[in-house]
């Protein structure tokens, strides 16, 4: 739901923590499946992506995906929203957006249903099957940690709601009604409704909203009680809580990465500063700690039409871009039109459809086959999916990033350009060296790699 980072462990979670810390009964994260380090995840804004928004529509499109080299497709939330006019329980966001709608998908009413808005429960689970049948994975986006206010959940059970002393509704951020993890009947709740999508709708896994606000002992219960169902689900935190990935978490959101990102390519930073953040996180975060690796999301692409990325900073640059989340550790995410390079405006709070006729232009089919091989690239080398991270200085660091990805005996040098300017340098990097990908030009001598690279430009070598 939002770029800011919560970190709101309640007392009980962090005591758990620190003594499952302490007793070394912790220090390493958990294993993840394969599916999902090994995976493209591509998120889908409804809203956006259908035509009309419907379930049955996306099912449609999911073949072309495939096609893409996606691999896991995740759906903002598809639940039924609140409906609740009164605008003091819209959020800020909600109001700007101008569309009058009540209905904030990340504003549940209730968690075991589909949104009519969206299809029915059966237009849900054809949608699942559809992708399992061609070999996609899929996750939902669970929202826990607030709903609305005259949510179902709220009707039926009133003491899932935080109340101050008065009795009245404690609002969480965004002026939703906050809910009372204190209360086990609401955990249990939750751990159940956890249980069914996956139990008897097949889903893969879940994306996490504001995770962080979640006590994150109730995500460990979570966990095991999915594991005792099928242990391959896969948990994504939206949060970078440093302890989330020993018992719970499999993967979280990589904010820092892409705040980094934006210090470059709006604030005209060094390209340096993305090195320099994914060194301190190897540095500060556990080891093995996994993070996805995107652009572009819901949040940034919300209701910011004149901001968008693809006019901000053009197709080039995009590309390039593109090319270092696809070759960083981590796994890529992919939004829904990034694939044609599509810029129109999108909104979480209403209907404002992708004009697919752009996948036919010059334009939509060069971005569609550039991340086709970005997909394929990752796939063809184990040394992009697990395999780590070697940062090298290069003489243009202000411009260049360069690293090596190893694994499986198998190394791979990267070299992006991420300023509008030609760049050329050299890296300690010995060895004879292939170009499997990009338009860079390098030459191997005295175990150094020289480079040119044009503006934007981008290059991965196999040594």
């Amino acid at each position: 739901m939002r770029h800011r980072v919560f970190r709101c462990l309640c007392p009980l979670a962090l005591a758990l923590v620190s003594s499952a810390l302490l007793a070394g009964e912790a220090s390493e994260v958990r294993g993840a499946p394969d599916w999902l380090i090994d995976g493209v995840i591509y998120q889908i804004n409804m809203r956006s992506f259908a035509p009309n928004g419907r379930l049955n529509e996306a099912a449609e499109r999911l073949p072309t995906l495939a096609k893409l080299g996606v691999s896991v497709v995740y759906l903002c939330p598809v639940f039924e929203a609140d409906d609740d006019p009164r605008e003091e329980f819209w959020s800020p966001r909600q109001k700007r957006s101008g569309t009058g709608n009540p209905k904030n998908p990340y504003r549940m009413s209730d968690y075991f249903h589909a949104d009519p808005e969206y299809g029915t429960d059966a237009d849900l689970k054809a949608f699942v099957d559809q992708a399992h049948r061609l070999g996609l994975k899929v996750m939902f986006d669970l929202v826990y940690l607030h709903c609305g206010p005259s949510a179902k959940v709220l009707k039926e059970h009133p003491d899932f709601a935080q109340r101050d002393k008065e009795g009245n509704i404690v609002n969480a951020a965004w002026g939703f009604p906050k809910l009372d993890f204190g209360n086990p009947d609401l955990r249990e709740y939750f751990w159940r409704n956890m249980e069914y999508w996956v139990r008897d709708f097949g889903v893969d896994g879940y994306r996490l909203d504001v995770s962080d606000g979640v006590p994150l002992d109730f995500w460990e219960e979570g966990r095991r009680r999915l594991d005792a169902i099928r242990p391959d689900i896969a948990l994504l935190a939206e949060g970078t809580r440093k302890e989330d990935q020993f018992r719970a978490i499999d993967i979280d959101y990589g904010f820092i990465l892409s705040a980094a990102i934006g210090k470059v390519m709006d604030q005209g930073e060094s390209a340096a500063v993305i090195r320099e953040t994914c060194e301190k996180v190897l540095a500060d975060w556990p080891n093995g700690f996994r993070f996805i690796r995107y652009t572009d999301n819901h949040d940034i692409s919300n209701d910011d039409y004149e901001n968008r990325q693809e006019k901000r900073w053009g197709d080039t640059a995009c590309r390039a871009l593109l090319t270092l989340c696809f070759t960083l550790d981590g796994v890529p995410m992919l939004y829904n039109g990034q694939e044609i390079a599509e810029d129109g405006r999108h909104s979480i709070f209403g209907n404002f459809p992708i004009d697919w006729s752009r996948a036919n232009t010059e334009q939509g089919r060069e971005r569609f086959a550039f991340v086709q091989s970005l997909a394929r690239l990752r796939q063809a080398h184990p040394a992009l999916r697990r395999g780590g991270i070697e940062w090298l200085d290069n003489g243009a660091d202000e411009k260049v990033l360069s690293f090596l990805r190893a694994a499986d005996e198998e190394t791979l040098l990267v070299l992006i350009n991420l300023k509008n300017a030609e760049a050329q340098g050299e890296a300690a990097a010995p060895g004879t060296w292939e170009n499997l990908f990009g338009d860079g030009s390098a030459a191997a001598a005295e175990g150094k790699v020289r480079f040119t690279l044009a503006p934007y430009g981008f290059a991965v070598f196999r040594r």
